[in-house]
C-alpha cells in the first residue's frame, strides 16, 4: 500500500491522522479487460518505497461530513470547508478545483473517454485526483518501464508528478465523483508516448 508517509506531513489536521490505503501492485503483461484488477499471478505488490521513488504522494481525507457538487467546473467552497483538504491545497499551492461524476450517465460519449483516458500519456504539471465517491484505477510506469496499478475510492488523494507517464480508467464499478486540483490554470492537453524528449521527461 502507499503510505500517506510518503505526503509532506499536515499537523494538526485529519490528513495528518488517517493513513492512505490506496493498494498498488505490479500488472500482469496483458490486458485484455482494463477495468478489472489485472495482477500478476502470484500478486506482485508495489512497496511504499517504490512509489516514493516515483515521486507519488498520496492522503487519506474522508469526505463525510461535507458536500460537493455532481460536477462543478471550476469549484469554488460555498460554506463551511474540510479543514484538512484546505490545509492541503495551501500547503501545495493548488489554488484551482474543480468536480467531476465518470459514469455512463454523467460523461457524454462515455466509452470513447474511457478509451482515451487509457492511453498513456505525461503531463507539464503535476495530476491531482481526489476521489469523493466510487472508484477507479491510476497505472504509472516504474523506472523499469513496468506498469503499476493504484486502486483508488472514497477519500483517497493522489499526486502524480510532472512528466510521468500514467493512464487511469474506470474499475467494474463505472463511477468515479472526483475533484482535480491545480497550480494556477488547469492545463488539459495530455502528451502521449513517446514524450521521451518533452522537457518534463528530461528535467
Amino acid at each position: 500500500t502507499i503510505s500517506s508517509e510518503l505526503a509532506p506531513p499536515l499537523r494538526g489536521s485529519r490528513a495528518e491522522m488517517a493513513m492512505s490505503t490506496i493498494e498498488a501492485w505490479y500488472m500482469a503483461d496483458k490486458v485484455t479487460n482494463q477495468t478489472a484488477e489485472n495482477r500478476c499471478d502470484p500478486n506482485v505488490p508495489a512497496c511504499s518505497e517504490v512509489m516514493l521513488d516515483l515521486g507519488i504522494l498520496s492522503w487519506k481525507v474522508p469526505p463525510e461530513g461535507f458536500s460537493y457538487p455532481q460536477k462543478a467546473v471550476p469549484w469554488y467552497p460555498d460554506g463551511i470547508q474540510d479543514p484538512a483538504l484546505k490545509r492541503i491545497r495551501e500547503s501545495r499551492g493548488y489554488n484551482y478545483a474543480d468536480i467531476i461524476t465518470c459514469s455512463e450517465e454523467c460523461l457524454p460519449d462515455y466509452h470513447n473517454k474511457l478509451k482515451s483516458f487509457f492511453e498513456e500519456h505525461i503531463h507539464s504539471d503535476e495530476e491531482v485526483r481526489y476521489i469523493l465517491k466510487g472508484s477507479g484505477y491510476f497505472d504509472v510506469r516504474d523506472r523499469s518501464d513496468k506498469w503499476i496499478r493504484m486502486k483508488l475510492s472514497a477519500g483517497d488523494i493522489i499526486v502524480l508528478p510532472e512528466g510521468i507517464y500514467h493512464r487511469f480508467t474506470m474499475d467494474i464499478a463505472n463511477y468515479t465523483h472526483a475533484m482535480r486540483l491545480f497550480k494556477g490554470e488547469p492545463v488539459w492537453t495530455p502528451i502521449n508516448r513517446p514524450a521521451d524528449v518533452h522537457g518534463s521527461r528530461v528535467q
